[in-house]
């Protein structure tokens, strides 16, 4: 990926920026292809990954607090991710019996069906966006990441 390709420039970007600027280009392209892969589904990202937060739950109720804590992306609208879900019949929620105030959230067996046709659509998406990349390659990436 040419950054000033890309970007249409000829000028030359100093080295920090070009980096960020990169790292944008490549995140964005990496939500494109998952998106894309998610669309046959009528699913969204964020609505994927709390669908596998839920089924790592194996049966054991969620609360929004768990669900907000694990995303992967960071929102405040959990509560309409989780109604859409509802509304998909992939996800169910109720009141907890000792706390009336707190609400359980659980994934439904269409909903862990729907999941596993997802993983292979999210799966090659992976391939897709990981192709050019060797794992040693993929380990040197992952510890530069850590550095974040």
């Amino acid at each position: 990926m040419n950054v000033e390709a890309i970007i249409k420039t000829e000028k030359e970007i100093p080295l920090r920026q070009r980096t960020l600027i990169h790292l944008n280009l490549v995140s964005n392209k990496v939500t494109e292809v998952t998106t894309n892969k998610l669309k046959p589904f009528d699913v969204s990202l964020q609505q994927f990954n709390v669908l596998r937060i839920l089924r790592g739950q194996k049966g054991k109720a969620a609360n929004l607090s768990t669900l907000n804590d694990r995303m992967v992306t960071k929102m405040s609208n959990t509560t309409r991710l989780v109604d859409k879900l509802i509304t998909k019949g992939y996800v169910l929620r109720t009141a907890c019996e000792s706390n009336r105030r707190k609400v359980e959230i659980y994934i439904t067996e269409s909903g862990l069906d729907a999941l596993l046709q997802m993983d292979k659509a999210m799966q090659s998406a992976d391939e897709t966006i990981l192709e050019k990349f060797t794992n040693e390659d993929l380990i040197v990436l992952n510890k530069l990441f850590d550095k974040f």
